[in-house]
């Protein structure tokens, strides 16, 4: 006898929508939560009004920054109303609370489990988990073409104008075989560039003691050159962020040249004056520093170096502010970005002697700026007249194509433009010749493929 009864039709997927705020960290903590939530039959939506829930995920590094993400988190619940928090400022979910009382919940960083147990809670899964909703490579935030790979959490320093280790704890660093297999599977599907990010990607590994670890049979070490001489391996772009100059860095310089990893490296030197650079409680031989990036460049000619600076650190005199300018003149850095002061809540700084006046800061900054733009204006005059590969990022209406070289990092560096890009997408990979350049972008004419 035929079953008569109506097949019951299966429930929709729930959607979540995701506000990403912060650095590439907080990135790779959204890209990890949507690919948990995907591979449990979530669906992502773009929009407010088409999710069931929507998570912000905050960054709480800067007042300013927390106040960006109190407005993000305002903004879903005028949009939405069904707000889950998460991130760096999830870590005051008094604050978060106060301001808006009917969010859903409020988590930490990275603390993926009860993010996800908090989206359960506020719209359970509509399927058996046991089916792969997900590629291989995971759910991505960026284009397909690069991606953000973590090698490490957390960070041991103690920087009087930072609160990072007391809200994502001290350093934990992947094993270098985690780090090599993501890789692998991110190059695999489609990825032509890996960024490594770290809180502190030179010290990656020192936790484990750098212990070895099995990889396609052979022991590789947790440590920072290990990684990188494996990752070379790879048929991809490695870039490195967030690299503090440790003595050990030095060794990544051959493996540059080599090709094995990208000419570029991205220090946060944060000052130059030994007296500020003590009260940051940063190292201070900037002298040595120099030293040392004049070693690189000889070794590696095509080396580009970024970095970020604060100006009007309490107590940063204007002799202070001076050294500042003479060491970046000195070091002729290729891309520089550069904060103001500002106190964040928690950090040893605030109770500094002879906080810096808000005009003087300003006037600092602009000065900083000036003087960096023309180091960067004659930096990237160099490069006119030479042959690059170029990595296309996006196309635009009148056909030119928008890209980076090895110096340039998405999102934080200047762009190559390329007119009369016709039939080229984003992920291409071409040979470009260099003819102007600004202070920050450069332009060029495609070359036929030989």
């Amino acid at each position: 006898m035929r079953n008569t009864t109506p097949a019951k039709k299966p429930r929709p997927a729930p959607k979540v929508g995701i506000v990403s705020l912060g650095c590439p960290k907080a990135l790779v903590d959204s890209e990890r939560i949507l690919t948990r939530l995907r591979a449990e039959g979530y669906e992502i939506s773009p929009s407010y009004d088409g999710a069931d829930v929507v998570l912000v995920n905050t960054c709480g590094f800067l007042d300013s920054a927390k106040a960006e993400s109190l407005e993000a988190i305002g903004e879903a619940m005028a949009e939405n109303g069904r707000v889950i928090v998460t991130g760096c400022m999830g870590a005051e979910a008094d604050t978060i609370r106060d301001a808006y009382p009917d969010v859903l919940a409020v988590t930490g960083p990275h603390q993926y489990e009860a993010v996800v147990e908090a989206v359960h809670d506020a719209v359970p899964p509509a399927h058996d988990p046991f089916f792969d909703l997900v590629p291989p490579q995971g759910i991505k935030l960026t284009p397909r073409h690069y991606a953000y790979v973590k090698i490490a959490e957390g960070c041991n320093h103690s920087c009087s104008f930072c609160i990072i280790p007391s809200m994502r704890g001290k350093l934990q660093s992947r094993p270098a075989h985690h780090v090599l297999a993501e890789a692998e599977r991110l190059v695999k599907a489609g990825v032509k560039e890996l960024l490594v990010i770290s809180q502190d990607t030179s010290a990656y590994g020192l936790d484990l003691g750098y212990a070895e670890r099995s990889w396609r049979g052979r022991q590789v070490r947790t440590r920072l050159t290990e990684l990188c001489r494996e990752l070379g391996e790879l048929d991809a772009w490695i870039r490195l962020h967030y690299v503090y100059p440790y003595p050990h860095v030095d060794e990544l310089i051959p493996l540059m040249a080599e090709g094995k990893v990208l000419p570029y490296l991205d220090i946060p030197f944060q000052h130059a004056s030994p007296r500020v650079l003590k009260a940051m409680r940063r190292p201070g031989n900037q002298e040595r520093v120099l030293e040392r990036i004049r070693a690189w460049r000889k070794i590696c000619p095509e080396l580009a170096l970024r970095s970020t600076f604060i100006v009007g650190f309490p107590g940063e005199t204007e002799e202070d502010f001076r050294q500042l300018l003479d060491w970046l003149e000195a070091a002729e850095l290729d891309r520089v970005g550069c904060f103001k002061y500002e106190n964040v809540e928690g950090a040893a700084a605030n109770h500094l002697p002879n906080h810096v006046p808000e005009e003087v800061k300003e006037e600092r900054w602009h000065r900083f700026m000036q003087a960096q733009q023309e180091i960067s204006a004659r930096r990237l005059q160099q490069r006119v007249g030479t042959m690059v590969e170029v990595l296309i990022d996006a196309i635009d209406e009148e056909g030119t194509a928008h890209g980076r070289t090895y110096a340039e990092a998405p999102e934080i560096d200047g762009t190559v433009h390329i007119e009369e890009a016709q039939g080229l997408g984003p992920g291409d990979m071409v040979t470009a010749l260099i003819e102007d350049a600004d202070e920050y972008d450069l332009w060029a004419t495609l070359l036929p493929v030989s």
